[in-house]
């Protein structure tokens, strides 16, 4: 026997706030990660599917989508943070921070911001910031995100309620550092696919993205594969068939990533994702469902000392079996709309 080598994860009552995790496993970001990435969502902005396009408007080569650092960054979090959890319910003062390149290495680290048990006294909320950095110890992302974890024993105290102060939205003037000035000459707009550049949009105005992905079993799971994400509510389909809903959960970055590739039929331009202000999973999602999306433009705003890029403050809404014709969001009462799964608010780079 070789009790106490298995790592079983952390419960709600093992946090603290003010406790570091250091995170396993250094990954070394591939091409190979870049194209299966890229079978299952099929994102098609120009900057990272073409290093032609990339050198042509001065980055090196094609970084890798911003959502695949996110997402690895993420995946290096779940042992220690996620692997009891419930659900994962929502993220605030989210930035990237440089680009990165197949063949940069990424860590993650995270310290603990915030708990808060529940009332049923089984689950606790716990607030965390993670990091992450490539080979040469740059930050290239941070985030907040909270999360519902099991306790291990419903009758443990619980610790004093700390909940952090969050910003409503990521200060536009920090926004832009992991985009090199751009050479408008040679950005190509019928490469990139649309016309519309960072003036052509205007506050107010909402984008149906029109197209839809339905999500395979296989598929949801290869994807959280790729990103060392061994959360068990997505794969252990004997454990989760004792659970509320009887099969594996879609990990919400698989919704999260679907919906931004969508989003390139009417943003085809806004190629980077700056920031991530706030975001919601309002419903879960599994295999069979539809995934929809929309946008609405919140605000536009200049970047200090850039004439080449601006940002775009978007929500971007994901609804599953449901199409958005009609821009779903909530009910008379100011509910949610039960086809909604999503509600992210980004902040978008353009061009000028």
């Amino acid at each position: 026997m070789s009790a106490g080598k298995t790592n079983l994860g952390n419960f709600f009552e093992d946090f603290c706030v003010g406790q570091i995790l250091q995170h396993a496993t250094p990954r070394t970001i591939t091409l190979g990660d870049v194209a299966v990435y890229n079978s299952l969502y099929c994102p098609r902005f120009a900057v990272q599917s073409s290093d032609e396009f990339a050198r042509a408007v001065g980055y090196p080569r094609s970084p890798v989508d911003d959502l695949i650092v996110f997402h690895t960054v993420f995946g290096k979090t779940v042992a220690d943070i996620s692997r009891n959890a419930v659900a994962n319910l929502g993220y605030a003062e989210c930035r990237f921070l440089a680009p990165v390149y197949p063949g940069d290495t990424l860590t993650a680290r995270s310290e603990v911001i915030g708990l808060r048990e529940n009332a049923n006294r089984a689950t606790g909320v716990v607030y965390v910031r993670s990091t992450g950095r490539n080979q040469r110890g740059e930050a290239v992302l941070e985030y907040v995100r909270w999360v519902m974890v099991r306790k291990r024993d419903p009758e443990a105290p619980a610790p004093a309620p700390v909940l952090p102060k969050l910003a409503q939205r990521v200060d536009p003037a920090s926004l832009g550092r992991a985009v090199p000035r751009l050479a408008a000459a040679g950005y190509d707009l019928a490469l990139a696919g649309a016309p519309h550049r960072w003036g052509d949009y205007a506050v107010g105005e909402k984008i149906d993205h029109a197209d839809a992905m339905t999500l395979e079993e296989a598929e949801h799971q290869i994807a959280t594969r790729l990103y060392q994400n061994t959360a068990k509510v997505h794969f252990n389909l004997i454990e989760q068939a004792q659970g509320q809903f009887k099969r594996r959960l879609v990990y919400g970055g698989v919704v999260i990533s679907l919906a931004r590739a969508l989003s390139f039929n009417g943003l085809a331009n806004a190629f980077h994702i700056a920031a991530i202000n706030g975001g919601r999973h309002l419903a879960p999602c599994f295999a069979g469902d539809t995934v929809y999306a929309w946008s609405q433009v919140l605000e536009v705003a200049e970047l200090p000392g850039r004439s080449d890029v601006g940002a775009l403050r978007a929500q971007l809404i994901a609804l599953k079996n449901r199409p958005c014709a009609t821009f779903p969001l909530r009910n008379a009462k100011g509910e949610y709309d039960e086809s909604v799964i999503l509600d992210l608010d980004l902040w978008l780079v353009l061009p000028r």
